[in-house]
């Protein structure tokens, strides 16, 4: 079993940060996400049901495209191996405690 929480961001809030605390991955369910993590060069754009690993001990940015952005968030622990390396190679929340397992808004 591994537990999924869902965000929903607005295009006009501002970006936030995350520090990743476990590798987790994040999954566009519905518009864009913009993504860009500590110390790349690259900007992100993830549309609808493309998924991007963001490994441990980094810094990341998240925010929504022009028509806001739903995302599910669940730990890259409780995804095998070979999707790991697959989500590697593909281009707050109500639950405090959670947020502070597995990332913390900085």
């Amino acid at each position: 079993m591994r537990e999924i929480r869902e965000f929903e961001m607005e295009h006009d809030e501002p970006a936030t940060a995350w520090r990743i605390v476990r590798p987790l991955v994040v999954t566009v369910t519905t518009g864009q996400l913009w993504l860009t993590l500590e110390h790349d060069a690259e900007d992100y754009w993830l549309e609808a049901g493309q998924s991007f690993l963001l490994p441990a001990g980094t810094r990341a940015w998240v925010s929504a495209g022009r028509d806001g952005a739903r995302v599910n968030v669940t730990s890259a622990n409780s995804v095998d191996a070979d999707r790991r390396a697959a989500f590697a190679q593909s281009a707050a929340a109500s639950a405090r405690g959670w947020m502070t397992r597995w990332l913390r808004v900085a």
